[in-house]
């Protein structure tokens, strides 16, 4: 049987990143959704000295702040990503800049910002 305080110390000392890794080997690798339970790991030392996982915001906010010279492209974009009717997403890009998704993960965040920059948008992460 493995040492579970050993186990228990390694995963309290782990870094943001090293968190993240383990997530997404966890979800990929085994099926398993490692939600609430990374990052209360990940925020469990920052109180003891590790500053890093403190300062490292873990949701993030995408909000458009143009849409550049293709609103149709970004339009359609918006409708793709967020799921969202073509009225709906229109209202959205007209009324930029405004908020699209609020509270995601950083790669979630980076893969819409993207997304939205390839077709001409301007785009930020909060």
């Amino acid at each position: 049987m493995a040492d579970l305080k050993a186990i228990a110390d390694q995963l309290v000392s782990l870094t943001v990143k090293e968190v993240n890794e383990l997530a997404d080997i966890l979800k990929e690798e085994h099926g398993i959704e490692p939600a609430a339970a990374a990052v209360a790991v990940a925020a469990g030392p920052a109180g003891g000295g590790g500053g890093e996982a403190a300062a490292e915001k873990t949701e993030f906010d995408v909000v458009l702040n143009s849409a550049g010279a293709s609103k149709l492209k970004v339009v359609k974009e918006v409708k793709g990503l967020l799921g969202v009717g073509l009225k709906d997403a229109k209202e959205m890009v007209d009324g930029a800049p405004t908020t699209l998704k609020e509270a995601i993960a950083k790669d979630e965040a980076e893969k819409i910002k993207a997304a939205l920059e390839a077709v001409g948008a301007e785009v930020e992460l909060k």
